[in-house]
């Protein structure tokens, strides 16, 4: 038994005795006040966190007291509800009771208030999903909250015992009382869930009151304010607990919950929302909860109340969220289905999301995270894509930035040879060029500059070329046709010995669209590549080329090269549907436009089939039959109609959102919105190709209906939404929306439309515009004014200039200053933008913010305020303020005037106008005011003389000249107005000229072209008259050249040779201007009076003028017009009477003019008749003398003339010879006139010198006869006078070849003769050569030693004007009547003219060769066009005497290849006689295989 008794060593070991454990604590330890007071707090915790509260109150009072009744003092319905307690009284009442049990108070008034909170909570009648509180549930909650917080107080309340309690009724807690609690400070939302002892219970059930309180937050529910307060609260205690870095380093971070709490609820209710958003896409609904907790991302949530940093890691956590939530697509998927993701296609909500998430990071620093999500996770291509879309369409300035991204990946990729980075930046490229080429530049283009070129990544190894073409390949099964066409018409750049790699990719890329049924040969020419819509129908497209190309071919003049392209290399598609598209029958219509153009230009260059043209124009014959007398065009149903509906709902959204402009994301997306809606409303032909200019129809503006419903309403909501958004916030605070919209409306395809609407408006509507449509073109204006430098120029085509204008001068165009309406509707447009440039940008000065302002219109804001408004015209005072009421502006009450004078006293405008683009200078006032019809001017005669009198003398005139005035100098006024009165006429000429329909410059001398008439503002040229007066009285007789003549040369020097028909013309026309100019002002100012002993008159510059221009625009044969020879001798006249002896001084002007001007006696001769009475009138005014010596001689010249043709004898012959000659030649034409054909035969009664100088005027006439046939006598009548001359001369033996070849050398007639023609008579003398040469006699020419060298000379001449097309008119002159068909045309003349010298040439003497190779050498055109073969034989044996006198000089001018036209002559020769006749055969000389060398050269 003992041994039963006895202990079991094995539990002896393992058990120890109690003095044992207390082994080692023996020694007594000294009392530490520290110690013992954390022992004392470690014991409370203990007893907090153990103790079960309910069995305490059982073990000390029994069951009876476990019911409290703290509620009977919040249940104000129960019958046993104590009336009106004091909060003392119920604290009073806790304070017993825990005596009583022994516990706390503040325990027991926890458990007390947590135990009421679940009764409230429970009320009956409520659903189980709720989570908001009844209004009774409500006050009985704030009854409850008053207690605890008085328990508070009073050190009578325990927070983390209520907490604790609390979570014990969790299954019947409302969210709504929990906040609460919150609110009012009973318990913090932090404190209550780190008590929680589940965490994940926690976290489903946060979850699920959450996703209940989204579904009420909402509704029609009245508690809907309570449900976004509760939300917005919760949510920044997630984001801040949760995201927000410790900095306590006291507190127990192990211990602590809500961090992982909040983290898991966040991404829990985010998940579950984007799979709700994901299910609802595809059912077309997305549920209410996805949609109120995706809106809890918006910057207002978060007020102020959550640090940056924080916000910027929570949203970076979301959006890594989101790009990787359910990543369930493979980057296949993504390359044929991102075009379904692109932002207009992405749900609004999801958009919104990505919006909201933008908000708070930089766009570098979210181009970061998505490199880092790439990197490093799986992620939901869809979002990705979609997020890249969103980034390009809300964030402008990204632009550049992704493309940097994407050239990083590119590189990494092909550093690495790794396809994992390749494949993004492939996708984001494509992605973002979804978006339209306003938002990025198409994926062609990317790929171009990136593959395109040597320097590329692929073009550093064979390894990288293998590398992308493996990448490309692997990419084809999946490809969509569009990009595969990119690829194979933009193919990267290979080396030679690679192309096989290229090769087999083509070959692959072919083979894929062969199976997609897609033909390459069969895409349109101007197809756009990167558009998310599908494959576009062949018709459709084939339609769009054509317009596309007609454009091009309008703007160069020349067939596209794309269409040239097409017709070698795309030779199917351009057969089968762009001919036909082009081709489409139609009436034809009378005056050929573009499209007929076009076709004939195609036909003329062999690109459309015979039969294919043949039966185009058969069908349009057939419809021209087939047309119906009264025509109507019946309206065909469009689906634009649909897609012009849904434009117009998308405008009313963006209208909407201007309530807050200030947000770019929400503007942006329905910008990118309206972006697609006006695509499928237009269906615009976007391409790659860039037209450098847009043409316009000023004058008559037109617009099809699609176009001008659409561009109307997008100009309406565009007024509309300044209009709504300036009701809310001043220009510069209004965020960049119009800057989006501006650019969404200057897209390649949709400016066109817009600037023609813009011209409808403002040029023909201005008056009718209301206040608000007014200011919003005017702030439209100053958008288009800043996008000038990045926009095309525009063409306004003919009369307008060669190049294009800008932008700017192109909206300055629009706002014309000739009427007083428009002047009214100047002043308020300018008005209004200026305003609104000002205010859009108060912050910059007007130095380094020039381009918000179009100078254009700065100007003619101040030359109408100055014109209209007479208190401007005084020093402004200044408003110290300077604030601009931009408001005002657009109520349709707005006192225009008002504004106007507040503008133009504004600091900040003044400030505008000292810089020098700004300045109205006294050339712009010019320009503006000789714009103005004086008949419909708003201010009267009186009005207008006296703003003129200030704009000249009291403004400009004491000016500075480096501000655009005259500097005080009257000379420099009176050139600034000349010049700009010539130019204002040679602007509005071609517009004249277009408007008559007129194309000739023979009408112009009476048109309204000239100073003085409708064009010109008369007023402005009485000024240049007082003027000019003033500064004649200031000279007083001091030698002084006129400035005229000095503007007049540089003048015609600026416009150059006239080369052409068109110089030549302007030339004639600037010539009629300054002679109108001329004979507008005194006639004084042809003459700079000198002084001295004896005085003379300076004219040298009158002299150089007529010399050098005005002969050159008469066209009477030796003298000047009527008009301004009779101003140059009243001029004359009137400078001579002022000095001491004028009789002396017209005599020594006139023998001046005999060698320096000439032509100005010729003049007086033929007007004598005229000018005789107007000079003696004025000299007889100031002198009772007769009339000076010199015009005596004039007179006589003419008289005896005259007698001459009826008096047998000879007369003795006044003055000088070639006077006499004149005078003679004036009356034989008056003679020809009166009595028709008239003898002459005293001529031999005449000196040879008189009869050489008469047939050398005769000559001169029977030019001008050809050349104005209508104005002078008829040319078979000159002939006869040539001819009867000519045998006069015959007869006396006198040589007179030497007029045709007259030149200024030496002391020969040629000094004056030349001087009395124009430039266009003495070239056109060979065309009187040969007319004259079948009126002489052949053999007594062939003995004249000049002959042959004056005969070929001619000749090669007459082939020249013939080449120039000098000789174009001359056919359909003689055509024009009965009496010249006898008369030969110029290529009849030319031949008869190669006959008789090829018959001429055998006969001559050898002596008439000596002098031809300076002929031949100077020679650059063939001799002969057209031969005979006898002819040429004989003429080529004969000139075989002229090599043969100069064989060795020819051999060595055969080096020469100036001689080289010589020998071409005689090869042109031989080729064309008989076989066996060849010239070769002629000449025997060692040179000839050179010169046959020097040929084919």
């Amino acid at each position: 038994m003992s041994d039963s008794q006895a202990p079991d060593p094995g539990q002896r070991a393992l058990r120890r005795s109690w003095s044992e454990l207390l082994a080692g604590r023996v020694k007594r330890q000294k009392f530490n006040p520290e110690r013992g007071q954390k022992l004392k707090e470690a014991a409370m915790h203990l007893l907090r966190s153990r103790q079960n509260l309910d069995d305490l109150m059982l073990e000390v009072e029994g069951p009876q007291c476990k019911k409290l009744c703290l509620s009977k003092f919040i249940d104000c319905d129960s019958s046993e509800a104590y009336t009106n307690p004091s909060n003392s009284l119920i604290g009073s009442a806790l304070q017993d009771q825990a005596s009583r049990l022994g516990v706390p108070v503040g325990i027991l008034s926890a458990r007390m208030a947590a135990s009421s909170v679940g009764e409230i909570c429970k009320a009956t009648g409520l659903s189980s999903s709720t989570v908001l509180l009844s209004p009774e549930q409500r006050k009985k909650l704030s009854s409850l909250i008053e207690i605890a917080q008085y328990l508070l107080a009073n050190s009578m309340f325990c927070r983390l015992s209520f907490c604790q309690e609390l979570w014990k009724v969790q299954n019947c807690l409302v969210l709504e009382a929990v906040w609460r609690l919150h609110t009012q400070n009973i318990v913090s939302l932090r404190e209550l869930l780190e008590r929680h002892s589940d965490t994940q219970a926690l976290v489903a059930w946060l979850c699920r009151s959450l996703g209940r309180l989204c579904e009420q937050k909402d509704g029609p529910s009245p508690s809907a304010d309570v449900a976004r307060a509760v939300l917005a609260d919760f949510v920044r205690i997630f984001v801040l607990r949760g995201f927000q870095e410790n900095s306590d380093l006291k507190r127990n971070v192990e211990q602590e919950k809500l961090p992982q709490v909040a983290a898991a609820v966040l991404q829990s209710l985010l998940t579950a929302s984007l799979e709700a958003l994901a299910a609802g896409e595809q059912e077309s609904a997305v549920p209410g909860p996805a949609q109120c907790w995706l809106s809890v991302f918006s910057g207002h949530t978060y007020c102020s109340a959550i640090a940056t940093e924080t916000l910027k890691k929570f949203f970076s956590h979301t959006l890594m969220q989101t790009l990787t939530h359910n990543p369930m697509l493979k980057v296949s998927d993504a390359i044929q289905m991102q075009r379904e993701w692109t932002f207009a296609r992405t749900s609004p909500l999801l958009t919104s999301l990505y919006r909201r998430l933008f908000s708070m990071l930089t766009p570098e620093e979210l181009l970061g995270r998505l490199q880092e999500v790439l990197d490093m996770h799986e992620v939901n291509w869809r979002h990705v894509l979609s997020c890249v879309s969103t980034l390009v369409v809300c964030l402008p300035d990204v632009q550049q930035l992704i493309r940097g991204w994407v050239a990083r990946l590119v590189a990494r990729a092909f550093e690495s040879f790794d396809s994992e980075s390749l494949v993004p930046a492939f996708l984001i490229v494509r992605q973002a060029a979804l978006e339209g080429p306003t938002m990025f530049p198409p994926y062609a283009d990317w790929f171009k500059a990136t593959f395109g070129s040597a320097r590329g990544p692929h073009g550093r190894s064979k390894k990288a070329l293998v590398f992308l073409f493996t990448f490309l390949s692997d990419l084809v099964p999946f490809e969509p046709p569009q990009y595969l066409k990119v690829h194979m018409l933009h193919p990267p750049l290979v080396p030679e010995r690679l192309r096989p790699l290229l090769t087999d990719y083509i070959t692959l890329a072919r083979t894929r669209l062969a199976d997609l049924k897609v033909s390459i040969e069969d895409m349109g020419l101007y197809e756009d590549l990167s558009l998310a819509s599908g494959a576009t129908e062949h018709g459709s497209q084939a339609l769009q080329d054509v317009e596309k190309a007609l454009e091009v071919f309008v703007h160069t003049g020349k067939i596209p090269v794309a269409v040239m392209e097409a017709s070698v290399f795309r030779r199917p598609y351009y057969l089968s549907h762009f001919l036909p598209a082009l081709l489409t029958p139609r009436v034809l219509p009378k005056t050929p436009d573009p499209r007929v153009a076009f076709i004939e230009s195609l036909k003329r260059a062999d690109k459309i089939p015979l039969s294919l043209y043949s039966d185009y124009r058969q069908a349009c014959s057939t419809a021209e039959e087939e047309k119906p007398e009264t025509p109507v065009e019946k309206a065909k149903p469009s689906c634009a109609d649909g897609a012009l509906g849904a434009l117009k709902a998308a405008l009313e959204g963006l209208r909407a959102a201007m309530a807050d402009p200030v947000r770019h994301d929400v503007v942006s997306a329905h910008i990118a919105v309206i972006s697609e809606r006006l695509h499928a409303t237009l269906n615009p032909s976007e391409d790659s190709i860039e037209t450098p200019e847009i043409q316009l129809r000023v004058p008559a503006p037109e617009l099809g209906r699609p176009e001008r419903e659409a561009v109307d309403l997008l100009l309406t909501c565009f007024c509309q939404s300044l209009v709504a958004a300036s009701s809310f916030a001043p220009p510069q605070r209004q965020g960049p929306w119009a800057v989006h919209f501006v650019r969404l409306l200057c897209g390649p395809a949709l400016l066109p439309v817009v600037l023609t609407r813009l011209c409808q408006l403002l040029l023909h509507q201005g008056s009718c515009l209301s206040a608000s449509h007014l200011v919003g073109l005017a702030a439209l204006s100053v958008h288009l004014s800043e996008s000038g430098p990045t926009l095309p120029h525009v063409d306004l085509g003919p009369p307008a200039s060669a190049q294009g204008l800008s932008m700017p001068a192109f909206l300055d165009g629009l706002l014309p200053c000739r009427t007083g309406e428009s002047l009214l509707f100047c002043v308020r447009f300018c008005t209004a933008a200026i305003s609104y440039a000002l205010c859009k940008s108060p912050s910059e000065s007007c130095a380094t913010a020039p381009g918000h302002f179009c100078p254009g219109l700065v100007k003619k804001f101040q030359f109408v305020v100055l014109r209209l408004f007479s208190e401007a015209r005084e020093p402004p005072c200044l408003d110290v303020a300077g604030d601009l009421l931009w408001k005002p502006l657009c109520l349709s009450s707005t006192d225009w005037t008002r504004a106007a004078l507040c503008l133009w006293r504004n600091r900040t405008f003044q400030e505008l106008l000292k810089e020098k683009e700004f300045q109205l200078t006294y050339r712009d006032w010019l320009q503006l005011e000789l714009g103005i019809q004086p008949e419909v001017d708003v201010l009267s005669d009186t009005e207008r003389r006296d703003f003129h009198q200030w704009a000249i003398h009291q403004c400009y005139l004491p000016e500075p000249s480096a501000t655009g005035g005259c500097g005080g100098d009257l000379e420099v006024a009176c050139s600034i107005l000349t010049e700009a009165v010539m130019d204002f006429c040679q602007r509005s000429a071609p517009m004249c000229l277009q408007r008559s329909g007129s194309q000739s410059f023979d009408h112009l001398e009476n048109s309204d072209l000239v100073p003085g008439g409708r064009i010109v503002n008369r007023d402005i040229l009485s000024r240049l008259q007082e003027m000019v007066a003033e500064l004649e009285l200031g000279w007083s007789g001091v030698a002084r050249a006129h400035f005229l003549f000095g503007i007049f040369r540089s003048r015609l020097q600026a416009l150059g040779d006239m080369s052409t028909v068109a110089t030549n013309l302007q030339r004639q026309r600037e010539l009629l201007l300054q002679k109108r100019i001329l004979l507008s002002l005194p006639p004084t100012v042809l003459f700079a009076s000198l002084k001295g002993q004896p005085a003379t008159v300076d004219c040298n510059k009158f002299f150089d003028f007529v010399n050098s221009a005005l002969r050159n625009f008469c066209s009477h044969g030796g003298a000047l017009t009527h008009d301004i020879t009779t101003h140059f001798f009243r001029g004359l006249l009137s400078t001579c009477l002022r000095s001491q002896d004028p009789t002396l001084l017209v005599d020594l002007t006139l023998a001046t003019c005999q060698t320096e001007c000439p032509i100005i006696l010729t003049s007086a001769l033929l007007w004598w008749p005229r000018l005789e009475p107007v000079l003696a009138c004025q000299w007889r005014r100031h002198s009772q003398s007769s009339l000076p010596r010199a015009l005596q001689q004039l007179a006589e010249a003419r008289d005896l003339a005259r007698s001459f043709l009826s008096l047998d004898t000879a007369l003795p012959t006044p003055g000088p010879t070639w006077v006499s000659a004149a005078a003679l030649h004036f009356a034989i034409q008056e003679a020809l006139k009166e009595q028709g054909r008239r003898e002459l035969k005293r001529l031999d009664f005449k000196q040879d010198k008189v009869l050489l100088f008469l047939l050398f005027f005769s000559v001169m006439g029977l030019v001008s006869a050809y050349l104005a046939p209508s104005e002078t006598i008829d040319p078979p009548k000159m002939l006869d006078v040539c001819a009867e001359i000519l045998k006069c001369l015959e007869r006396r033996r006198v040589p007179w070849l030497a007029l045709f070849q007259l030149t200024e050398m030496g002391a020969g007639p040629g000094q004056v003769l030349l001087r009395l023609a124009s430039d266009q008579h003495i070239r056109l003398l060979p065309l009187a050569f040969f007319s004259l040469l079948p009126h002489l006699d052949p053999d007594a020419l062939i003995r004249e030693d000049a002959f042959l060298r004056v005969a070929v000379d001619m000749y090669l001449k007459l082939i020249q004007l013939f080449v120039a097309g000098e000789m174009s008119t001359l056919p359909t002159l003689v055509t024009q009547s009965q009496a010249y068909q006898d008369q030969d045309d110029p290529l009849g003349l030319i031949s008869k003219a190669r006959l008789f010298l090829l018959r001429s040439i055998p006969r001559c003497p050898e002596r008439c060769f000596l002098n031809m190779t300076e002929v031949m050498q100077h020679s650059a055109h063939l001799l002969v066009c057209f031969c005979d073969h006898t002819e040429v034989l004989m003429a080529s044996q004969r000139l075989t005497a002229l090599w043969g006198l100069g064989l060795s000089a020819w051999g060595q001018c055969c080096h020469c290849p100036s001689h080289v036209p010589s020998l071409q002559v005689l090869i042109s020769l031989g080729s064309q006689s008989h076989r066996g006749c060849k010239v070769e055969r002629v000449f025997s000389c060692s040179c000839w295989p050179l010169a046959r060398t020097w040929t084919q050269r």
